[in-house]
């Protein structure tokens, strides 16, 4: 039965990432709680042992419950984990907050920054809950695509929290034969990292979807880690993170993969469909196109120097030609290469 260090965990959102943790964790010998909005997802969890809407075709272990209540999903938990979209964390935590536990740790598998106040989710989650609930607090962030976890591919991805024991219990809960887990300090970096490669993630799409070349992607890629490594030093991030799996790892895989829904996203909006079509065509939420207004706004409110940004949210916000954007990026002033 797992391994002694927590036994019953709650999962808050069962989109393809938070059903696929919550898999992983019943398939590890744990009570996993599956708090699921959606009726019909519920049943089919519950009766079929499939999450046919989010993650078609993988069969669920029998340990993983669905529940419809958020106290059902919190009572008597030892870890929370919440997989909801960002846009609606804040509004999840304020009705997650009467079942709580004093000290649950919370780990957040969320990428992107509120709109309205440009918070990560460990400030959300701060500023959302009474005092204390910061200090065990973590994230979980790098490079994962749901279907691969969920079919035992080979997977690394980091863990951050700012108390490296309390880190250590949870890298040993969700690691695996083809999971394996690091430990952070660098909350804000971890954040920063796997909110922003979204946005980067929107330009190749763009970019590939414009047909302007490798060589194009590869520069997006590269000038793009440069730019959130920028706003995460700025912001009180270690450069150092940006290298690793959370920064340089998810940025290539969701600038690259074809399960990538930001990329997707940028190659309709790159082959000349309009962004609300796009989106209305999704049952998933791509994250990048909200943290691009927030990102935006970041880069304005901390004076950094993120130009793909700018372009990115000239497409989406402002009815920019793509090839206007990639035209500007280019015509910019020549400058030297700094570090980041």
């Amino acid at each position: 039965m797992g391994n002694g260090t927590f036994s019953r965990v709650g999962v808050i959102g069962a989109g393809s990432w938070g059903t696929t943790l919550a898999n992983l964790l019943a398939e590890k010998g744990f009570r996993v709680d599956l708090w699921v909005r959606e009726e019909e997802v519920r049943r089919q969890i519950r009766e079929e042992r499939v999450n046919r809407v989010f993650l078609p075709g993988i069969e669920l272990n029998s340990q993983l419950r669905p529940v419809k209540a958020f106290e059902e999903a919190l009572a008597g938990k030892e870890l929370i984990l919440m997989v909801v979209p960002s846009h609606v964390f804040r509004e999840v935590l304020q009705g997650l907050k009467a079942h709580l536990s004093p000290g649950t740790p919370l780990v957040s598998a969320t990428k992107g920054i509120e709109n309205e106040t440009l918070l990560t989710m460990s400030q959300v989650a701060e500023n959302a809950l009474p005092r204390g609930w910061a200090e065990n607090f973590a994230c979980m962030s790098g490079p994962s695509f749901a279907r691969e976890v969920s079919r035992k591919l080979p997977t690394a991805l980091t863990v951050a929290c700012r108390d490296l024991e309390h880190g250590k219990r949870i890298q040993q809960l969700f690691s695996t034969d083809f999971f394996r887990v690091y430990l952070t300090e660098d909350l804000p970096g971890v954040e920063i990292s796997g909110s922003l490669k979204n946005v980067i993630a929107l330009a190749a799409g763009i970019a590939d979807g414009l047909e302007v070349g490798n060589n194009a992607r590869a520069a997006l890629i590269t000038r793009g880690l440069a730019e959130i490594t920028r706003l995460g030093v700025a912001m009180g991030a270690r450069p150092s993170t940006f290298a690793g799996l959370a920064g340089l790892g998810d940025l290539v895989l969701t600038c690259t993969g074809d399960l990538s829904r930001n990329r997707q996203v940028g190659l309709e909006i790159g082959r000349g469909r309009g962004l609300r079509e796009t989106l209305e065509g999704m049952n998933m939420v791509a994250e990048g196109v909200k943290t691009t207004l927030s990102a935006y706004h970041l880069a304005l409110k901390t004076g950094v120097d993120m130009p793909i940004v700018e372009q990115v949210y000239q497409v989406l916000y402002e009815g920019k030609d793509p090839r206007e954007g990639v035209r500007d990026l280019m015509t910019r002033e020549l400058k030297l290469e700094p570090e980041y």
